[in-house]
């Protein structure tokens, strides 16, 4: 029985350490997308350029107050866990060196984007610094 609760306890306290603390936003806080504009007709690649108001922004693992970095969604909804941090995947690009803008390359049809700005650790901030999603329909 001594050894199921010391097990329990060394469980809860693992658990504890990998527990994730979001870093918090200012109010009035906003991350945009400064193009394409919501609704264009592209060519791909596409340049999409990321606007920040009210935060900096700063590389992956450095912490500056009120700062983080880009991720673009493309073609996916936002992350139901915003506690974890962000996956990297072919759908959530991270721009961990403070990029504001990239070349997209994109195949033809329509596509979502949308910026969610994460912490120090991809984490995205509380309350979560979200864009607006937009649509954008690449042309041959």
């Amino acid at each position: 029985m001594r050894t199921l609760i010391i097990t329990a306890l060394l469980m809860g306290a693992s658990s504890l350490a990998f527990a994730q603390e979001r870093t918090p936003s200012p109010a009035g806080a906003e991350v945009y997308i400064i193009s394409p504009n919501n609704g264009a007709r592209v060519h791909s690649p596409v340049l999409v350029q990321f606007g920040l108001k009210g935060m900096g922004i700063a590389p992956a693992g450095v912490k500056f107050d009120n700062s983080g970095h880009h991720h673009l969604l493309v073609d996916t909804e936002v992350p139901t866990n915003l506690a974890a941090p962000l996956p990297t995947t072919d759908k959530i690009v991270h721009f961990g060196k403070g990029q504001t803008e990239t070349m997209l390359t994109l195949p033809p049809g329509k596509h979502a984007l949308q910026l969610l700005l994460g912490d120090m650790n991809h984490v995205p901030h509380d309350p979560a610094v979200i864009s607006k999603k937009l649509t954008i329909t690449v042309v041959k």
